[in-house]
């Protein structure tokens, strides 16, 4: 848990979901497994999240956007350190997009191939049973 600066405005979690079209469960898992922390709010009451941390949580929904797993996102946490270092991050952010990028084209490059062979095999079969045939083979009047 951070510790809340004087004057610092905490927004309350059931705020901060809806702000951001999240669940409060999503943000609770996220805190459970360290890509994000709450602060306790002085009352004693529901956890709340500083500026800080819902800058934190905006760039977590972008990296879940862009396809990254909640293992990289503790990877990227580490690297980020208890410093809070951006310049320490930032490597390795791009190694991961880097990563994302390689599987992203493998992907694309499979999905071109299937559709050239599905391409390839509705002009086999368009021609050998004719063109002008509905679903059950029977000529159609167009």
């Amino acid at each position: 848990m951070d510790d809340i600066k004087d004057g610092e405005e905490i927004t309350p979690i059931g705020d901060l979901a809806i702000a951001l079209g999240l669940t409060t469960r999503t943000i609770r898992y996220w805190e459970e497994v360290g890509i994000i922390e709450s602060v306790q709010r002085n009352d004693g009451a529901t956890r709340g999240f500083t500026p800080y941390y819902v800058r934190r949580i905006k760039f977590i929904i972008k990296l879940k956007e862009l396809g990254l797993t909640i293992k990289e996102m503790q990877d990227l946490y580490v690297a980020y350190g208890e410093a809070k270092q951006t310049e320490r991050m930032v490597p390795r952010l791009v190694e991961i997009l880097d990563e994302h990028i390689e599987k992203i084209d493998e992907k694309m490059a499979k999905l071109a191939s299937l559709r050239k062979d599905i391409v390839s095999y509705r002009q086999k079969i368009s021609t050998k049973f004719g063109a002008g045939r509905d679903g059950d083979g029977n000529k159609s009047d167009s």
